[in-house]
Protein backbone atom coordinates (compact mmCIF):
# COMPACT_ATOMS: atom_id res chain seq x y z
CA UNK A 1 0.00 0.00 0.00
CA UNK A 2 1.39 3.20 -1.12
CA UNK A 3 2.21 5.97 1.78
CA UNK A 4 -0.41 9.06 2.19
CA UNK A 5 0.50 12.24 3.89
CA UNK A 6 -2.53 13.21 6.17
CA UNK A 7 -3.81 17.44 7.52
CA UNK A 8 -3.15 17.17 11.12
CA UNK A 9 -3.83 20.73 12.49
CA UNK A 10 -7.80 19.89 12.72
CA UNK A 11 -7.20 15.97 14.36
CA UNK A 12 -6.77 15.94 17.37
CA UNK A 13 -3.81 13.12 17.87
CA UNK A 14 -4.53 10.48 20.51
CA UNK A 15 -1.93 7.07 20.33
CA UNK A 16 -5.04 5.54 19.28
CA UNK A 17 -5.58 7.35 16.12
CA UNK A 18 -1.82 7.07 15.37
CA UNK A 19 -2.26 3.29 15.34
CA UNK A 20 -5.36 3.34 13.10
CA UNK A 21 -3.06 5.61 10.64
CA UNK A 22 0.20 3.37 10.74
CA UNK A 23 -1.92 0.29 10.24
CA UNK A 24 -3.56 2.24 7.05
CA UNK A 25 -0.04 2.90 5.64
CA UNK A 26 -0.82 6.84 6.63
CA UNK A 27 2.77 8.82 7.21
CA UNK A 28 2.66 11.38 9.80
CA UNK A 29 5.13 13.67 7.53
CA UNK A 30 7.03 16.47 9.05
CA UNK A 31 6.39 18.79 6.70
CA UNK A 32 2.45 18.05 7.47
CA UNK A 33 2.74 19.52 10.81
CA UNK A 34 0.87 22.18 12.87
CA UNK A 35 3.52 24.52 11.73
CA UNK A 36 3.31 23.33 8.03
CA UNK A 37 -0.36 24.27 7.90
CA UNK A 38 -0.32 27.50 9.78
CA UNK A 39 2.21 28.82 7.11
CA UNK A 40 0.10 27.78 4.30
CA UNK A 41 -2.86 30.12 5.77
CA UNK A 42 -4.36 33.35 4.58
CA UNK A 43 -2.00 35.82 5.78
CA UNK A 44 -4.05 38.53 7.76
CA UNK A 45 -3.77 42.05 6.83
CA UNK A 46 -2.74 44.26 9.20
CA UNK A 47 -6.15 47.18 9.32
CA UNK A 48 -7.66 49.26 12.12
CA UNK A 49 -11.07 47.76 12.96
CA UNK A 50 -12.33 51.15 13.16
CA UNK A 51 -11.20 51.67 9.14
CA UNK A 52 -14.86 51.83 8.10
CA UNK A 53 -15.81 54.18 10.57
CA UNK A 54 -13.73 57.12 9.90
CA UNK A 55 -14.52 59.59 7.23
CA UNK A 56 -12.53 60.33 4.45
CA UNK A 57 -11.41 63.89 3.52
CA UNK A 58 -13.89 64.93 0.39
CA UNK A 59 -11.64 68.29 -0.58
CA UNK A 60 -8.83 69.28 -1.27
CA UNK A 61 -6.44 70.83 1.25
CA UNK A 62 -3.06 72.88 1.25
CA UNK A 63 -0.97 73.54 4.37
CA UNK A 64 1.34 76.40 3.52
CA UNK A 65 4.05 78.04 4.94
CA UNK A 66 4.68 74.88 7.58
CA UNK A 67 7.93 73.62 9.10
CA UNK A 68 7.83 70.44 7.75
CA UNK A 69 9.34 67.23 9.88
CA UNK A 70 8.76 63.93 7.92
CA UNK A 71 8.91 61.41 10.67
CA UNK A 72 11.66 59.58 8.23
CA UNK A 73 14.33 62.00 10.04
CA UNK A 74 15.51 64.01 7.54
CA UNK A 75 15.82 66.95 7.81
CA UNK A 76 12.78 69.38 8.34
CA UNK A 77 11.62 71.66 4.83
CA UNK A 78 10.70 75.39 6.01
CA UNK A 79 7.89 77.15 4.68
CA UNK A 80 6.59 73.94 3.38
CA UNK A 81 3.52 73.33 1.32
CA UNK A 82 2.07 69.68 1.85
CA UNK A 83 -1.18 69.11 -0.31
CA UNK A 84 -4.08 66.39 0.59
CA UNK A 85 -6.49 64.86 -1.65
CA UNK A 86 -8.93 62.04 -1.14
CA UNK A 87 -7.61 61.09 2.64
CA UNK A 88 -3.98 61.23 1.24
CA UNK A 89 -0.78 63.13 1.06
CA UNK A 90 -0.66 64.21 -2.73
CA UNK A 91 2.41 66.51 -3.02
CA UNK A 92 5.34 68.29 -0.91
CA UNK A 93 7.26 71.01 -1.82
CA UNK A 94 8.46 74.45 -1.50
CA UNK A 95 5.12 76.75 -0.82
CA UNK A 96 4.83 78.37 -3.94
CA UNK A 97 6.59 76.11 -5.79
CA UNK A 98 3.68 73.51 -5.88
CA UNK A 99 0.11 74.27 -7.61
CA UNK A 100 -2.73 74.34 -5.34
CA UNK A 101 -5.46 72.76 -6.32
CA UNK A 102 -8.42 74.39 -7.60
CA UNK A 103 -11.16 74.90 -4.55
CA UNK A 104 -8.72 74.02 -1.84
CA UNK A 105 -8.76 75.07 1.18
CA UNK A 106 -5.99 76.62 1.96
CA UNK A 107 -4.31 77.32 5.79
CA UNK A 108 -1.96 79.56 6.50
CA UNK A 109 0.72 77.17 9.10
CA UNK A 110 3.38 80.13 9.32
CA UNK A 111 5.36 79.65 12.75
CA UNK A 112 3.65 76.33 13.01
CA UNK A 113 5.11 72.77 12.34
CA UNK A 114 3.42 69.85 10.84
CA UNK A 115 4.56 66.19 11.65
CA UNK A 116 2.90 62.94 10.97
CA UNK A 117 -0.01 61.60 13.49
CA UNK A 118 1.64 60.43 16.71
CA UNK A 119 1.23 56.75 16.87
CA UNK A 120 0.74 55.04 20.54
CA UNK A 121 1.75 51.57 21.26
CA UNK A 122 0.79 51.10 24.41
CA UNK A 123 -2.54 52.49 25.28
CA UNK A 124 -5.41 51.29 27.71
CA UNK A 125 -8.92 52.31 28.17
CA UNK A 126 -8.58 52.08 31.69
CA UNK A 127 -12.03 52.52 32.53
CA UNK A 128 -11.96 56.52 31.68
CA UNK A 129 -14.42 57.32 29.10
CA UNK A 130 -13.75 59.27 25.87
CA UNK A 131 -10.21 58.64 26.56
CA UNK A 132 -8.94 57.63 22.68
CA UNK A 133 -10.78 61.02 21.56
CA UNK A 134 -8.50 62.71 23.99
CA UNK A 135 -5.92 61.53 22.66
CA UNK A 136 -6.85 62.31 19.00
CA UNK A 137 -7.91 65.79 20.12
CA UNK A 138 -4.07 65.94 21.23
CA UNK A 139 -2.31 64.40 18.28
CA UNK A 140 -2.60 60.70 18.39
CA UNK A 141 -4.23 59.43 15.33
CA UNK A 142 -3.39 55.76 15.79
CA UNK A 143 -3.30 53.55 19.19
CA UNK A 144 -2.31 50.29 19.72
CA UNK A 145 -3.88 48.61 22.48
CA UNK A 146 -1.80 45.18 23.45
CA UNK A 147 -4.05 43.78 25.79
CA UNK A 148 -7.84 44.37 25.64
CA UNK A 149 -10.78 41.99 24.16
CA UNK A 150 -11.65 44.04 21.38
CA UNK A 151 -15.42 44.65 22.52
CA UNK A 152 -13.99 46.60 25.01
CA UNK A 153 -13.93 49.18 22.64
CA UNK A 154 -17.38 48.74 21.51
CA UNK A 155 -18.81 51.76 24.05
CA UNK A 156 -16.24 54.22 22.73
CA UNK A 157 -17.29 52.96 18.82
CA UNK A 158 -20.89 53.58 19.45
CA UNK A 159 -20.27 56.96 21.41
CA UNK A 160 -20.08 59.25 18.11
CA UNK A 161 -17.07 60.35 19.00
CA UNK A 162 -14.31 60.80 16.22
CA UNK A 163 -11.37 58.58 17.76
CA UNK A 164 -7.89 57.22 16.45
CA UNK A 165 -7.03 54.57 14.33
CA UNK A 166 -7.63 51.54 16.77
CA UNK A 167 -4.85 48.95 16.25
CA UNK A 168 -6.08 46.45 18.89
CA UNK A 169 -4.64 42.79 20.16
CA UNK A 170 -7.69 40.91 21.93
CA UNK A 171 -7.25 40.09 25.61
CA UNK A 172 -3.11 39.24 26.43
CA UNK A 173 -2.32 35.50 26.84
CA UNK A 174 -1.23 34.45 30.06
CA UNK A 175 -1.06 31.53 32.51
CA UNK A 176 -3.12 31.16 35.76
CA UNK A 177 -3.02 33.14 38.15
CA UNK A 178 -3.75 36.20 35.84
CA UNK A 179 -2.23 39.28 36.69
CA UNK A 180 -5.50 41.21 35.12
CA UNK A 181 -8.29 38.67 35.04
CA UNK A 182 -10.29 40.88 33.10
CA UNK A 183 -8.17 41.62 30.08
CA UNK A 184 -6.65 38.14 30.04
CA UNK A 185 -7.21 34.82 28.13
CA UNK A 186 -5.07 31.98 30.18
CA UNK A 187 -3.28 29.21 28.25
CA UNK A 188 -2.42 25.80 29.71
CA UNK A 189 0.11 24.51 27.01
CA UNK A 190 1.37 25.57 23.91
CA UNK A 191 -1.48 24.12 21.75
CA UNK A 192 -4.33 26.08 23.42
CA UNK A 193 -2.21 29.42 23.02
CA UNK A 194 -1.71 28.76 19.10
CA UNK A 195 -5.26 28.38 18.78
CA UNK A 196 -6.48 30.89 20.59
CA UNK A 197 -4.04 33.10 18.76
CA UNK A 198 -5.79 32.53 15.27
CA UNK A 199 -9.09 32.76 16.99
CA UNK A 200 -8.17 36.34 17.81
CA UNK A 201 -6.40 37.02 14.41
CA UNK A 202 -9.64 36.00 12.94
CA UNK A 203 -11.38 38.43 15.35
CA UNK A 204 -9.22 41.64 14.34
CA UNK A 205 -6.02 41.19 16.52
CA UNK A 206 -3.03 43.34 15.05
CA UNK A 207 -0.85 42.33 17.05
CA UNK A 208 -0.59 39.09 20.05
CA UNK A 209 0.59 40.38 23.56
CA UNK A 210 2.18 37.87 26.23
CA UNK A 211 2.35 38.15 29.22
CA UNK A 212 4.62 37.37 31.86
CA UNK A 213 4.11 34.04 33.18
CA UNK A 214 4.45 32.19 29.62
CA UNK A 215 7.47 30.14 29.55
CA UNK A 216 9.64 30.13 26.29
CA UNK A 217 8.06 27.14 24.99
CA UNK A 218 4.67 28.53 24.82
CA UNK A 219 5.80 32.28 23.24
CA UNK A 220 7.56 30.09 20.49
CA UNK A 221 4.35 28.33 19.79
CA UNK A 222 2.53 31.95 19.80
CA UNK A 223 5.08 33.51 17.54
CA UNK A 224 4.76 30.33 14.60
CA UNK A 225 1.14 30.76 14.80
CA UNK A 226 1.38 34.79 14.94
CA UNK A 227 3.89 35.20 12.40
CA UNK A 228 2.15 32.65 9.78
CA UNK A 229 -0.51 35.14 9.49
CA UNK A 230 2.17 38.30 8.99
CA UNK A 231 0.79 39.15 12.88
CA UNK A 232 3.68 40.44 14.95
CA UNK A 233 3.94 39.68 18.88
CA UNK A 234 4.75 41.70 21.58
CA UNK A 235 5.39 40.74 25.39
CA UNK A 236 5.42 41.83 28.95
CA UNK A 237 7.93 39.61 30.52
CA UNK A 238 9.86 40.57 33.69
CA UNK A 239 9.80 37.12 34.96
CA UNK A 240 11.08 35.15 31.74
CA UNK A 241 14.43 36.38 30.80
CA UNK A 242 14.09 38.60 27.57
CA UNK A 243 16.82 37.38 25.57
CA UNK A 244 15.40 33.86 26.13
CA UNK A 245 12.05 35.28 24.98
CA UNK A 246 13.12 36.96 21.73
CA UNK A 247 15.04 33.80 20.72
CA UNK A 248 11.76 32.02 20.45
CA UNK A 249 10.65 34.49 18.15
CA UNK A 250 9.34 37.95 19.73
CA UNK A 251 8.97 41.42 17.84
CA UNK A 252 8.57 43.64 20.59
CA UNK A 253 8.78 44.41 24.22
CA UNK A 254 6.65 46.27 26.36
CA UNK A 255 8.09 48.21 29.53
CA UNK A 256 11.78 48.79 30.03
CA UNK A 257 11.25 46.61 33.28
CA UNK A 258 11.36 43.68 31.14
CA UNK A 259 14.76 43.62 30.71
CA UNK A 260 15.75 43.61 34.64
CA UNK A 261 16.69 39.98 34.73
CA UNK A 262 19.16 39.85 31.73
CA UNK A 263 21.27 42.71 33.98
CA UNK A 264 21.27 41.15 37.33
CA UNK A 265 22.73 38.04 38.37
CA UNK A 266 20.55 34.92 38.58
CA UNK A 267 20.63 34.68 42.24
CA UNK A 268 19.26 38.09 42.27
CA UNK A 269 16.89 37.68 39.84
CA UNK A 270 15.41 34.31 40.72
CA UNK A 271 14.11 36.09 44.08
CA UNK A 272 12.86 38.76 42.35
CA UNK A 273 11.32 36.12 39.94
CA UNK A 274 10.11 33.74 42.76
CA UNK A 275 8.35 36.93 44.96
CA UNK A 276 6.21 37.82 41.17
CA UNK A 277 5.21 34.57 40.30
CA UNK A 278 3.51 33.95 44.24
CA UNK A 279 2.09 37.37 44.20
CA UNK A 280 1.77 39.72 40.85
CA UNK A 281 1.88 42.28 43.61
CA UNK A 282 5.40 41.79 44.32
CA UNK A 283 6.34 43.54 41.05
CA UNK A 284 5.25 47.19 42.43
CA UNK A 285 7.90 47.92 44.65
CA UNK A 286 10.20 45.02 43.71
CA UNK A 287 10.91 45.76 39.96
CA UNK A 288 12.92 49.06 41.77
CA UNK A 289 14.31 47.14 44.00
CA UNK A 290 15.57 45.10 40.99
CA UNK A 291 16.71 48.34 39.29
CA UNK A 292 18.57 50.09 41.84
CA UNK A 293 21.23 47.00 41.49
CA UNK A 294 21.17 47.45 37.41
CA UNK A 295 24.37 49.05 35.81
CA UNK A 296 23.36 50.66 32.26
CA UNK A 297 27.07 50.83 31.49
CA UNK A 298 28.08 47.27 32.12
CA UNK A 299 29.10 44.81 29.94
CA UNK A 300 25.59 42.75 30.30
CA UNK A 301 23.87 45.99 29.15
CA UNK A 302 26.12 45.75 26.62
CA UNK A 303 25.11 42.62 25.83
CA UNK A 304 21.98 43.12 25.53
CA UNK A 305 21.71 46.07 23.54
CA UNK A 306 24.16 44.45 21.01
CA UNK A 307 21.50 41.24 21.35
CA UNK A 308 18.53 43.79 20.46
CA UNK A 309 20.39 45.40 17.81
CA UNK A 310 20.78 42.20 15.80
CA UNK A 311 17.08 40.57 16.52
CA UNK A 312 15.62 43.82 15.27
CA UNK A 313 13.16 44.10 18.46
CA UNK A 314 11.21 47.09 18.91
CA UNK A 315 11.44 48.42 22.45
CA UNK A 316 8.57 50.37 24.07
CA UNK A 317 9.84 51.70 27.16
CA UNK A 318 6.81 53.11 28.98
CA UNK A 319 9.40 55.18 31.10
CA UNK A 320 5.76 57.37 32.39
CA UNK A 321 4.53 54.70 34.30
CA UNK A 322 7.14 54.06 36.40
CA UNK A 323 8.31 57.78 36.80
CA UNK A 324 9.07 58.85 39.66
CA UNK A 325 9.95 62.31 41.57
CA UNK A 326 11.26 63.25 44.82
CA UNK A 327 8.87 64.58 47.30
CA UNK A 328 8.99 68.68 47.31
CA UNK A 329 7.66 71.02 50.18
CA UNK A 330 4.82 73.23 49.93
CA UNK A 331 5.29 76.59 50.16
CA UNK A 332 3.28 78.49 52.48
CA UNK A 333 0.14 79.27 50.14
CA UNK A 334 0.32 76.80 47.91
CA UNK A 335 -2.41 74.62 46.39
CA UNK A 336 -1.66 71.07 47.96
CA UNK A 337 -4.61 69.19 45.72
CA UNK A 338 -2.76 70.03 42.64
CA UNK A 339 -1.18 67.78 40.72
CA UNK A 340 1.85 65.64 41.74
CA UNK A 341 2.21 67.55 45.01
CA UNK A 342 3.79 66.04 47.81
CA UNK A 343 3.37 66.31 51.19
CA UNK A 344 6.79 66.27 52.72
CA UNK A 345 6.46 65.54 56.09
CA UNK A 346 3.84 62.79 55.54
CA UNK A 347 5.77 61.24 52.76
CA UNK A 348 9.98 60.02 52.89
CA UNK A 349 12.16 59.92 49.59
CA UNK A 350 12.10 56.25 48.26
CA UNK A 351 15.10 55.73 47.57
CA UNK A 352 15.53 52.42 45.49
CA UNK A 353 12.27 54.38 43.37
CA UNK A 354 14.38 57.02 42.68
CA UNK A 355 17.54 54.97 41.78
CA UNK A 356 15.67 52.88 40.03
CA UNK A 357 14.03 54.84 37.70
CA UNK A 358 16.94 56.78 36.47
CA UNK A 359 18.77 53.62 35.90
CA UNK A 360 15.56 52.82 33.65
CA UNK A 361 15.93 56.34 31.84
CA UNK A 362 19.59 55.69 31.47
CA UNK A 363 19.48 52.19 29.28
CA UNK A 364 16.95 53.26 27.57
CA UNK A 365 19.39 55.90 26.32
CA UNK A 366 21.79 53.21 25.98
CA UNK A 367 19.83 51.18 23.83
CA UNK A 368 18.65 53.56 21.38
CA UNK A 369 22.74 54.91 21.45
CA UNK A 370 23.53 51.41 20.23
CA UNK A 371 20.84 51.37 17.52
CA UNK A 372 17.97 49.57 18.66
CA UNK A 373 14.57 50.36 17.63
CA UNK A 374 12.79 52.90 20.60
CA UNK A 375 9.05 53.48 19.91
CA UNK A 376 6.81 55.59 22.23
CA UNK A 377 3.78 53.94 24.30
CA UNK A 378 1.58 56.10 26.42
CA UNK A 379 0.39 53.50 28.67
CA UNK A 380 -2.47 55.85 29.23
CA UNK A 381 -2.44 57.00 32.70
CA UNK A 382 0.40 57.75 34.57
CA UNK A 383 1.34 59.50 37.70
CA UNK A 384 2.69 62.57 36.74
CA UNK A 385 0.81 63.50 33.54
CA UNK A 386 -2.88 65.20 33.73
CA UNK A 387 -5.39 63.10 31.49
CA UNK A 388 -5.07 62.53 27.83
CA UNK A 389 -1.52 63.86 27.79
CA UNK A 390 0.35 60.71 28.57
CA UNK A 391 2.03 60.75 25.63
CA UNK A 392 3.84 64.08 25.32
CA UNK A 393 5.14 63.23 28.62
CA UNK A 394 6.88 60.16 27.33
CA UNK A 395 8.26 61.67 24.80
CA UNK A 396 9.40 64.38 27.29
CA UNK A 397 11.15 61.63 29.14
CA UNK A 398 12.35 59.95 26.62
CA UNK A 399 14.19 63.54 25.16
CA UNK A 400 15.05 63.64 29.52
CA UNK A 401 16.43 60.10 29.24
CA UNK A 402 19.26 61.38 26.51
CA UNK A 403 17.70 60.55 23.24
CA UNK A 404 17.51 63.59 20.77
CA UNK A 405 14.37 65.43 19.95
CA UNK A 406 14.59 64.58 16.20
CA UNK A 407 15.08 60.57 17.28
CA UNK A 408 11.68 60.93 20.06
CA UNK A 409 9.76 62.13 16.98
CA UNK A 410 11.20 59.56 14.78
CA UNK A 411 9.80 57.12 17.59
CA UNK A 412 6.38 58.63 17.61
CA UNK A 413 5.94 58.06 14.24
CA UNK A 414 7.63 55.82 11.61
CA UNK A 415 9.06 53.82 13.92
CA UNK A 416 5.71 52.83 15.48
CA UNK A 417 4.39 52.39 11.90
CA UNK A 418 7.13 49.91 11.05
CA UNK A 419 6.50 48.19 14.39
CA UNK A 420 2.85 48.08 14.16
CA UNK A 421 3.55 46.70 10.30
CA UNK A 422 1.69 49.58 8.61
CA UNK A 423 4.65 51.91 7.40
CA UNK A 424 3.62 51.82 3.76
CA UNK A 425 0.04 54.08 4.47
CA UNK A 426 1.02 55.26 8.27
CA UNK A 427 4.16 57.30 9.99
CA UNK A 428 5.74 59.64 7.60
CA UNK A 429 4.95 63.15 5.08
CA UNK A 430 5.48 61.52 1.89
CA UNK A 431 3.28 61.21 -0.99
CA UNK A 432 0.83 58.59 -1.36
CA UNK A 433 0.05 57.95 2.24
CA UNK A 434 -2.99 58.64 4.18
CA UNK A 435 -2.72 62.04 5.24
CA UNK A 436 -2.65 61.74 9.35
CA UNK A 437 -1.27 65.28 10.11
CA UNK A 438 -0.76 66.91 13.38
CA UNK A 439 -0.24 71.10 13.02
CA UNK A 440 1.31 72.72 16.51
CA UNK A 441 2.73 75.50 17.32
CA UNK A 442 6.50 75.92 18.33
CA UNK A 443 9.26 73.63 17.10
CA UNK A 444 9.79 70.33 19.00
CA UNK A 445 12.96 69.64 17.35
CA UNK A 446 14.24 72.74 19.77
CA UNK A 447 11.27 72.07 22.25
CA UNK A 448 9.76 68.55 22.59
CA UNK A 449 7.39 70.06 24.95
CA UNK A 450 5.78 71.78 22.02
CA UNK A 451 4.37 68.73 21.13
CA UNK A 452 1.92 69.94 23.63
CA UNK A 453 0.79 73.00 21.43
CA UNK A 454 -1.77 71.33 19.26
CA UNK A 455 -3.45 73.58 16.82
CA UNK A 456 -5.40 71.09 14.60
CA UNK A 457 -5.29 67.67 13.91
CA UNK A 458 -6.01 65.99 10.59
CA UNK A 459 -7.42 62.19 10.33
CA UNK A 460 -7.71 60.76 6.91
CA UNK A 461 -7.64 63.91 4.98
CA UNK A 462 -10.28 65.80 6.89
CA UNK A 463 -9.62 67.98 10.52
CA UNK A 464 -10.98 66.40 13.16
CA UNK A 465 -13.56 68.69 15.15
CA UNK A 466 -12.46 70.77 17.36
Amino acid sequence: MSMHKINLYSLRITPALIAVFLASGVALSSCDTRQSVLRNRQKQAIREVNAREIPVGNKPIAIIGALVIDGNGDAPMENGCVIVSEGKISAIGITGEIKIPDGAEVVDAQGMTLLPGFIDAHFHLDRVKDLPAKFLQHGVTSLRDPGAWIEAYDEERRSGRQMPRLFLSGPHLDMFPPAYPNDAYIVRDATEAANQVHRMIDSGATVIKIYFRLPPDIIRAICEAAHSRGIPVTAHLETTEAMEAIEAGLDGVEHITSFGLSLISQWEGEKYRRAVLADNNARKQGRYEVWKLIDPDGPMADSLARFLVKKGTFVTPTLGPFEYRLPQPIKNGGDTSALHQFESDKQEPDSARWMGFNRMKALTAKLRKSGVAIVVGSHSMIPYAEEGWAYQREMELLVESGLSNAEVIVAATMENARFFGVADKLGSINEGKIADLVLLKGNPLINISDARNIERVMLNGAWVPR
